[in-house]
């Protein structure tokens, strides 16, 4: 007979054989088995303050590493709190698993205080939901939550662990891990593609967030370097190209209108690469020139969903690197393509923002404040943004050199999610220097993991913009035409508060203060907190208004 052994050890040793470093979370009474069993095991448990920011830890591990982030908590209110960082790593396609322990589901003695349907609730979040009815059925189960996580497009995973069935005896053994490779496209549609492309007048390529993995990075580059055709990216495609390229036309930040879109607009095929439906298009296929007379190549690992703006006419279906790499080697670069109208709106763009990022007035102009952090960073430091009105000037402005150098969430788009997202960039990158970009609100919502932070040793720089509002939402108030309401707050005294957990608490008085600030707290260890002021005034002026109007008249 094989030997038995406790279900939540057998549990534990099928995550040793997927490979898991680390389980994020905060466990309670339903996890003690599996507490116990992680004890023993080589796998690092980080206690956090909060489920959320176990999860948006565990979303930004599997975002760097394309391997599966794991992450705990207990039942009822404990799963509760998974929901939004399970939502987030769902749509942003970041590969976890959520694991919460259950109530005994054989012979429960208290009827139903905190039980929740947990399995349901996570699974309209997830690719995969299943409570485990049993010890012998481990195995399987774990093995096909990280193949799904992992599978494209990646994204969230969840296993219920009820605690009768974690302190039962199993002889189960763990799966081994399978090889797996993506289908490769199928040859008519590339040949249909190259055909598309060397028919083109001015070809243009939209990268955008599926297109954002390591391998993919290298063919797109190989293709950008052999066609010489201009590239545009979504705000979850930046880094796959290095910015700075003479191709580079701009992010897609805004809706429309900016000098991006117009270039987009004057191309005659958008070769789209790695669409995804949870970002809008920075094109529209209903009329005009991004319409009627501009044709579409879907690239990707899955079709098209097919809406009234969104009807490509080829769609090359399987691997995206392996599908780039067979367009680059069959296609043959046209001497009559003419990008130069395309080149012109990118040289405007740069004119337009130049003398906006020498704007040195205080509080921080937004413009600026991206110049000072680019400045400040080094080609591969990682800067993590929360959410707010800022990302848009980060995306749009911010010139990324690496891929996942500037981790942006526009997906979910949840506040929060900056700090747990840049403590985790620190913790596997510990040579690298961090910073997380945080509006005041979002910072509040997950600020207590300063704590863990701290405990854990990290270096990183947390950039608080202050404005003492909601500002994004302020902004669109004011911009709808209502009047100013129920928006503002107050806030902490940050340089406190960041010393009351052991962090250093520094306060901006002027932008040349600002300068030398994020220098000392990029070269000096530890967590740093930046209370920095921010003045959103003009954005309606720029963003609305001039950048359309400017883009418009060329």
């Amino acid at each position: 007979m094989p030997e038995t052994q406790k279900a939540s050890d057998l549990f534990v040793e099928c995550l040793e054989a997927e490979g898991v470093e680390y389980i994020f979370g905060v466990p309670g009474e339903e996890n003690l088995d599996l507490l116990e069993s992680l004890s023993d095991s080589s796998i690092k448990l980080v206690l956090t303050r909060h489920e959320q920011g176990a999860g948006f830890m565990a979303a930004t591990y599997g975002r760097h590493t394309g391997k599966t982030g794991v992450f705990l908590a207990t039942l009822g209110p404990g799963a509760t709190n998974m929901v939004t960082a399970v939502a987030y790593s769902q749509l942003g396609g970041m590969p976890t698993l959520a694991i919460t322990g259950q109530k005994p589901i054989k012979h429960s003695k208290q009827g139903r205080f905190q039980i929740l349907d947990v399995v349901a609730m996570m699974n309209p979040l997830t690719k995969f939901a299943h409570q485990l009815h049993s010890g012998d059925n481990i195995p399987s189960r774990v093995r096909e939550a990280f193949r799904l996580a992992e599978e494209e497009k990646p994204g969230a995973t969840h296993l219920e662990l009820p605690e009768d069935i974690a302190a039962e005896e199993t002889d189960a053994a763990p799966i081994p891990r399978s090889l797996a490779r993506r289908p490769s496209a199928e040859v008519k549609a590339v040949r249909q593609a190259v055909e598309l492309i060397e028919a083109a007048n001015a070809p243009v390529l939209v990268v955008a967030a599926g297109g954002n993995r390591r391998m993919t990075c290298k063919m797109v580059r190989e293709f950008v370097e052999k066609t010489g055709i201009p590239f545009v990216t979504t705000q979850m495609g930046k880094g796959v190209l290095d910015e700075r390229h003479p191709l580079f036309l701009g992010c897609a930040a805004l809706s429309s209108g900016d000098f991006c879109h117009r270039a987009i607009e004057d191309a005659d095929l958008i070769i789209n690469v790695g669409h995804d439906v949870i970002e809008k298009p920075p094109f529209f296929m209903k009329d005009g020139k991004a319409g009627a007379h501009t044709k579409v190549i879907h690239v990707s690992n899955t079709t098209a969903e097919v809406d009234p703006v969104y009807f490509p006419q080829v769609e090359v279906i399987g691997d995206i690197a392996n599908a780039i790499w067979q367009i680059k080697e069959a296609v043959t670069p046209q001497p009559d393509w003419d990008f130069t109208r395309m080149l012109e709106y990118r040289a405007a763009d740069i004119a337009h923002s130049a003398p906006l990022e020498s704007d040195a007035r205080f509080p921080i102009f937004p413009p600026h404040l991206v110049h000072q952090v680019r400045e400040c960073m080094p080609d591969d430091g990682i800067i993590c943004l929360d959410n707010g009105v800022y990302k848009i000037w980060f995306a749009r402005n911010y010139t990324a050199y690496l891929p996942n150098t500037i981790l942006l969430d526009n997906a979910l788009a949840s506040m929060g999610a900056g700090l747990p997202s840049a403590m985790m960039s620190a913790m596997l990158y510990p040579d690298r220097k961090v910073m997380a970009i945080c509006g005041d609100g979002g910072f509040m919502m997950n600020s207590q993991e300063l704590e863990t932070a701290v405990r854990l040793g990290l270096n990183l720089t947390v950039l608080i913009l202050r404005d003492d509002a909601y500002g994004m939402i302020r902004w669109k108030q004011a911009n709808m035409g209502f009047k100013d309401f129920g928006l503002t707050y107050g806030n902490p005294d940050f340089v406190k508060y960041a010393e009351s957990y052991g962090a250093h608490g520094h306060r901006i008085t002027s932008s040349e203060h600002l300068t030398d600030v994020l220098a000392h707290t990029r070269d000096t260890a530890g967590v740093h907190v930046i209370d920095c002021p921010v003045d959103y005034s003009e954005n309606d002026r720029i963003l609305n208004h001039e950048i359309k109007e400017l883009s418009a008249q060329l």
